[in-house]
């Protein structure tokens, strides 16, 4: 029993070693390279960029007042279309005290003067009744007198601009009537009624009341890489599809490309602008995210083959091309990309078969 133990031990030991042995000569073995096959073929070849950017009306105008004050009443809000020169508020008028002194103080100069010429008119009429002073000295009287008026009236309406922001001659052209200036939809009315407003002036911009586009006419505003501008011109063809509107896509045509580039993160980007052909029934609300998707270049019913059998060496190319003794290198000149299938302008025919991507497999050989 002992020597069968001990038989048994060298027989296990030897098993062992026997299977490591072989297993490690099967791992060290060659494994087939197997590739896969692609045929050359004709198709078109379009190659694209895709710009990303925002959808914005062409014209937007932000409505500012003429006078400072507070805001009265409100007409129109946010969403409602307005025609030009339609009311959209009215400010009423806090005037400013050193102004208004000095408005008042010139009404009552201007009265005064104005109660002299009459006086001096007065006297002037019944002497020149009685033929006692000559016409050119009545005439003379009488001009002063209508001086006097006109100081009276232009010093009144005066007063009332200043306290009321309007003149009761002008009424329709009140400064305190905010109207708009263009026709179109009105995307925000920032204020409230009670808010404060100012005029713009040197030192200030003024106070937005309402801010105005027409929506009837849009563009698409993006930014392209430095690497692709070169290969832009106006009056390119540009399909433009809106993140918030699935499945629909426009036709636009690019109508401005900046001369000057601006630095983000490193890159030089060009802004470009292309105006938007919106369908009938859709609507587009000013600053949806959008993609405009440019043709670059394209070559139609051209020999293509799949990126993938292309291979480089230096300034060359070539693929393996399928032959009945096996693979042989055969060089070809290439032309554009679509990021899959590349043009091939000589070196293949349609119907050719080449060698693709490697596939590994454990057959050996």
């Amino acid at each position: 029993m002992k020597h069968f133990g001990k038989y048994l031990i060298v027989t296990l030991v030897v098993l062992l070693f026997a299977g490591t042995f072989i297993y490690l000569f099967k791992r060290s073995q060659p494994k087939a390279e197997l590739y896969s096959t692609l045929e050359v073929t004709r198709m078109d070849i379009v190659k694209t960029t895709v710009v990303t950017g925002k959808i914005q009306p062409r014209d937007e105008v932000n409505i500012k007042p003429q006078i400072s004050g507070i805001i009265s009443k409100l007409y129109k809000e946010s969403g409602q279309t307005v025609k030009k020169d339609e009311i959209i508020a009215k400010v009423k008028v806090i005037p400013d005290m050193s102004q208004l002194s000095s408005a008042q103080s010139r009404v009552r100069l201007s009265q005064v003067n104005l109660d002299q010429a009459q006086a001096n008119y007065d006297r002037e009429k019944v002497l020149f009744d009685k033929n006692l002073v000559s016409a050119e000295e009545y005439e003379k009287v009488k001009q002063a007198l209508e001086q006097a008026k006109e100081e009276y009236a232009s010093a009144q309406e005066a007063l009332e601009i200043v306290r009321d922001g309007v003149s009761s001659s002008n009424a329709q052209g009140s400064s305190t009537l905010i109207r708009a200036t263009i026709s179109g939809l009105i995307l925000d009315i920032p204020v409230k009624v009670g808010n404060s407003v100012t005029q713009s002036n040197t030192f200030n911009d003024g106070t937005t009341i309402a801010t105005i586009a027409d929506m009837d006419d849009l563009i698409f505003d993006g930014n392209i890489d430095e690497t692709e501008v070169g290969r832009l011109s106006t009056g390119m063809p540009v399909v433009i599809s809106v993140g918030a509107l699935q499945d629909l896509s426009f036709d636009a045509t690019l109508e401005y490309i900046s001369p000057k580039a601006t630095e983000n993160n490193g890159a030089n980007l060009f802004e470009i602008k292309a105006s938007v052909s919106i369908p009938e029934g859709v609507t587009i609300r000013s600053g949806y995210s959008a993609n405009a998707t440019i043709v670059l270049q394209k070559a139609e019913n051209v020999v293509c083959v799949q990126e993938a059998a292309i291979q480089f060496e230096g300034d060359k190319t070539y693929v393996f091309l399928e032959t009945p003794e096996g693979y042989v290198r055969r060089d070809v000149v290439t032309g554009i990309s679509d990021g899959i299938n590349i043009e091939i302008k000589e070196g293949l025919q349609p119907g050719d078969k080449v060698r693709g991507t490697l596939i590994i497999t454990n057959v050996k050989k």
